[in-house]
């Protein structure tokens, strides 16, 4: 036993002196992690101030430790060709684990390391895959006491998993988490959907300006790269802005950039000063975009175009369980932009839009007065319905959600009212011709003509819906809906499935306690007395149903039925 504390005690006192000479030797000053025993000497005297528990031991480490940290993130900010980043995470352990027994800023050293080493060594994928592992380490403790870190640096860690891809999807996802917090819940969204596109930004600096593995501004700009992109890296290394560059980041007609103009501005950016999507708003994205999907994509692009909607699928499920309905009301606006704006990859842009249309309507069913709130954003996305695919399923959606959910329910009759108006003005400009110009992006050649007239019925179909579902919920609008889906009903142009669905619903609105139980109200609002509880219609008689909610079963019924007669059994597939 004396023999075992004897040798601990000489590793001890080597260690000890080996540090306290590199933390000192002017020969290393410059670059400490060009020897590699200085990280096993950090990592051995570490693992010993564990296992002894002495507050001794630990206080004659820390202040060569605290040395070497600030010699190797110098080391990293001159931009040498050694990696510092091993380094430096193995001194943020020591300094996390003993911080309380020597009183160090752990949060200011955490940040350091962000923004001197990892912004410039996120494309190593050691370091990469190091940094993952040690923020999972500490998953506990920087959760508990730096809540604001992970926020903070969402953009930074998004470009290394956007580089070092589907290998540290695992370890990423165990914190991504920690990534969501009231400041970083909104500007997080159009990251993440704009992942593939940020895959396509650092590919685009790599080839003109070489690795960007320690690459420094200063070999940028003695490179190829355009002189926007120079301006990128100096905002996304610096964190400066580009309108406040110094001279010695760029040259002085540098500072006549077009900021307007540029594509991958805000996604480059490593810090969260507040994301702007500008760069859908540059005449140079389609063309650069053009260029990404008419070239075969690289293995980082396909990698990301995987890895983004499940990423999404744990960003809506934490939106949904835990953020605040301020936040997700004014994320569902965010939505209906985006959802138009994806990247142009066809699997992709389905798997993207399923799962932004299928969060958004979980908030209308969690949150019904959402609708009243967002009705001018609503009104405005019903009136795109004529222009691609997209926003028509996007319509399509939000009809159903205001016919559903009632406008927003009982007590917003003005917003139900408008909403009402909007439907009405959809269903007159499609009555009248065939404005629906869908055709633009299809590719069924000469199937276009059916193809346009099948989605313009389909459209009517769902306002029809949602027509008769509003004034159900808000009896004062009834008239106008007897005018709007009798003109349907005596339209010689209408698509006959529109036809008999109007028709259909002027005959319930004949039977106001039927109409009442079949087109409302909305979801989750109390029934009014003398309505069906449609999940307890397996067990009721009912004699008098209008023959036309039996669809295909024509003529009069030859006998009393049950519900069960006409709604779906549990083991039966619902009806598409």
């Amino acid at each position: 036993m004396e023999k075992e504390s004897e040798n601990r005690d000489k590793d001890w006192d080597y260690h000890l002196r080996s540090l306290s000479q590199n933390a000192r030797d002017s020969t290393l000053a410059n670059d400490p992690a060009s020897d590699p025993s200085v990280l096993h000497t950090v990592k051995k005297l570490h693992e010993i101030c564990k296992s002894e528990v002495s507050e001794d031991l630990i206080a004659r480490v820390y202040p060569q430790m605290n040395k070497l940290f600030q010699r190797a993130v110098a080391a990293s900010l001159s931009q040498t060709r050694t990696s510092n980043g091993l380094l430096l995470l193995a001194i943020l352990q020591f300094f996390l684990d003993f911080r309380e027994s020597v009183l160090h800023d752990a949060d200011a050293s955490l940040r350091t390391f962000f923004r001197s080493c990892l912004s410039r060594e996120f494309a190593d994928p050691v370091v990469a895959e190091a940094t993952i592992d040690f923020l999972n380490q500490n998953r506990t403790k920087l959760l508990s006491t730096f809540q604001s870190l992970l926020p903070q640096f969402f953009p930074l860690l998004l470009k290394l998993i956007a580089w070092n891809g589907l290998k540290l999807e695992k370890s990423f996802l165990k914190i991504f988490p920690g990534v969501i917090s009231p400041g970083s819940f909104l500007p997080l969204f159009p990251s993440l959907v704009d992942l593939p596109i940020l895959v396509v930004a650092l590919e685009k600096v790599e080839r003109s300006s070489g690795s960007l593995i320690g690459s420094s501004i200063a070999s940028i700009q003695k490179s190829t790269a355009p002189e926007m992109l120079l301006a990128l890296m100096d905002e996304a290394y610096t964190g400066s802005t580009i309108n406040d560059r110094g001279g010695d980041s760029g040259t002085e007609d540098g500072n006549n950039i077009d900021v307007a103009d540029s594509i991958f501005l805000d996604l480059l950016k490593d810090e969260n000063d507040g994301l702007v999507e500008r760069q859908w708003t540059s005449p140079g994205t389609a063309a650069a975009l053009q260029v990404a999907t008419n070239t075969p994509q690289s293995d980082r692009l396909r990698q990301a175009l995987q890895l983004t909607p499940r990423i999404l699928d744990i960003y809506f499920r934490i939106a949904l369980r835990d953020v605040n309905k301020s936040l997700t009301c004014a994320l569902v606006p965010l939505l209906m932009t985006r959802n138009s704006t994806i990247f142009p990859d066809k699997v992709f842009a389905y798997e993207v839009r399923r799962r932004l249309l299928k969060f958004m309507l979980a908030a209308f069913q969690r949150s019904p007065e959402f609708i009243a709130l967002l009705k001018k954003p609503i009104i405005d996305r019903l009136g795109e319905a004529y222009e691609n695919p997209a926003k028509m399923e996007l319509a399509l959606q939000l009809c159903w959600a205001i016919g559903e959910h009632g406008g927003g329910g009982r007590s917003h009759k003005d917003a139900a009212r408008e909403l009402f108006e909007s439907l009405e003005l959809l269903l007159y400009e499609n009555l009248s011709s065939s404005r629906l110009g869908l055709n633009q992006d299809s590719t069924l050649g000469s199937t276009n003509s059916t193809f346009r007239k099948s989605s313009q019925a389909r459209l009517l179909c769902f306002v029809v819906t949602a027509i008769a579902k509003l004034a159900t919920n808000h009896r004062e609008l009834l008239p106008r809906a007897h005018v709007s889906l009798g003109k349907v009903a005596r339209s010689r142009n209408a698509d006959m499935r529109v036809w008999r669905r109007a028709n259909d619903y002027l005959g319930l609105m004949k039977e106001p306690a039927i109409c009442k139980s079949i087109l409302g109200p909305p979801s989750g609002q109390e029934r009014s007395p003398g309505t069906v509880n449609w999940s307890e219609g397996g067990s009721k008689m009912i004699a008098h149903i209008p023959f036309y909610i039996l669809s295909e079963q024509e003529g009069p019924p030859f006998h009393d039925f049950s519900f069960s007669d006409i709604l779906p059994s549990k083991e039966s597939e619902p009806i598409s």
